[in-house]
């Protein structure tokens, strides 16, 4: 993958204006079931896929914001809940050479719990139709889990969290 400063400074400006959109009011949190309103996580990482043209903002609950502040990622806690929403990429309309979301395309989730999922590393992969969240099927869960393979020494979790 390319990664040049253009790719850096769009990457931490996304960041930064998610991080802005995402954070959380003590009303709001106190309401929030466990894997609530993924809109209202606070941003954990981003990501640009060049090969499938897409932009993500990696989001968790509370669980996985403590524990990436913490350094308590490997393994990550039970009851984490890491969740990635997507968008197909575009050029800005007043900044060609900047890339932003354009499109919404999913948002997916990864969620922590050694005891019910065993078989794909303590994870469960999941998707949110609309607000409420979608367990994938056993063998959709094993797919993702064979791409999660490569980062089995990070808890099967590409996402390198950007928190100070």
């Amino acid at each position: 993958m390319k990664f040049n400063a253009m790719t850096g400074a769009l990457l931490g400006a996304l960041l930064l204006t998610l991080s802005n959109a995402y954070a959380e009011t003590p009303a709001a949190k106190a309401d929030k079931p466990v894997h609530g309103e993924y809109r209202d996580w606070r941003v954990l990482g981003v990501s640009h896929r060049t090969e499938k043209n897409t932009l993500r903002a990696i989001v968790g609950n509370d669980k996985a914001i403590e524990a990436a502040r913490g350094g308590k990622i490997n393994p990550w806690p039970d009851g984490a809940v890491i969740g990635k929403i997507v968008w197909k990429e575009r050029p800005h309309p007043n900044w060609p050479s900047a890339i932003v979301p354009g499109e919404f395309s999913a948002a997916e989730a990864m969620i922590k719990d050694s005891k019910k999922f065993p078989e794909t590393g303590g994870w469960g992969f999941g998707h949110w139709e609309g607000d409420k969240l979608v367990m994938n099927s056993k063998e959709k869960s094993a797919e993702c889990f064979a791409c999660h393979t490569a980062v089995k020494d990070a808890d099967y979790v590409f996402t390198i969290p950007a928190l100070p």
